[in-house]
């Protein structure tokens, strides 16, 4: 079912139908920056819904790439808890059974986290710049890098069939609070950009390629 307004708790916001909040997913400093591999999940997961208040069935398939992708992870840890406890132990210990299934959906799924955080910061930071121009200006510096000729277009299009900046804060509020909503976007942001730059500079380690 499509996440509404009408699925928000009294005075809530989105922000408050998730599972597991980016905020709530631990950074362990004193394990190289370890991050639970189900918290993330289960935040990743969340995020996802963020594509359905967006409104426009031209956002099925940017949704659909980053729940495959969580789905490849996840299938991988339920299969191996112990050994996939955290991302950074579940990128080696697949690599060294020869395989990599999980270890490139994580790849995209950090790619597709960054894409998100990127066009909600530019959203943030730009008070007068409407929803479009942050997304298409963040799948620029993310994404589009990374696809196909044949994907390009897919994406092109979700980013311009985006709602204008004021009708997508009222459907963040079952009350149209659009303070409470940029107050509490900006805590979730950070934390998403925080957990984004440790899952980057992790995946670009040699150690994490394939």
């Amino acid at each position: 079912m499509a996440t509404t307004p009408a699925s928000f708790p009294p005075g809530g916001t989105w922000f408050d139908t998730h599972k597991k909040s980016f905020v709530d997913v631990p950074i362990d400093a004193s394990n190289s920056n370890a991050i639970p591999t189900s918290d993330f999940l289960d935040a990743a997961e969340s995020l996802t819904t963020l594509f359905d208040l967006l409104g426009s069935i031209a956002f099925t398939p940017v949704k659909n790439d980053m729940l495959g992708n969580i789905t490849k992870i996840r299938t991988l840890h339920l299969s191996s808890p112990a050994q996939t406890s955290t991302l950074q132990s579940l990128v080696p210990y697949e690599l060294s059974t020869k395989k990599h299934t999980a270890s490139e959906g994580l790849l995209w799924l950090v790619r597709g986290l960054d894409f998100t955080a990127t066009a909600l910061r530019h959203t943030l930071s730009n008070p007068t710049s409407e929803l479009s121009n942050s997304f298409r200006t963040a799948y620029t510096t993310t994404l589009k890098p990374h696809h196909s000729f044949l994907v390009k277009p897919v994406f092109s299009a979700a980013m311009s069939a985006t709602p204008y900046k004021r009708d997508f804060y009222a459907k963040m509020s079952r009350r149209e609070d659009e303070g409470k909503v940029r107050e509490e976007m900006e805590k979730w942001v950070g934390a998403l950009e925080e957990r984004v730059v440790v899952m980057r500079e992790f995946m670009g380690r040699k150690e994490a390629k394939w």
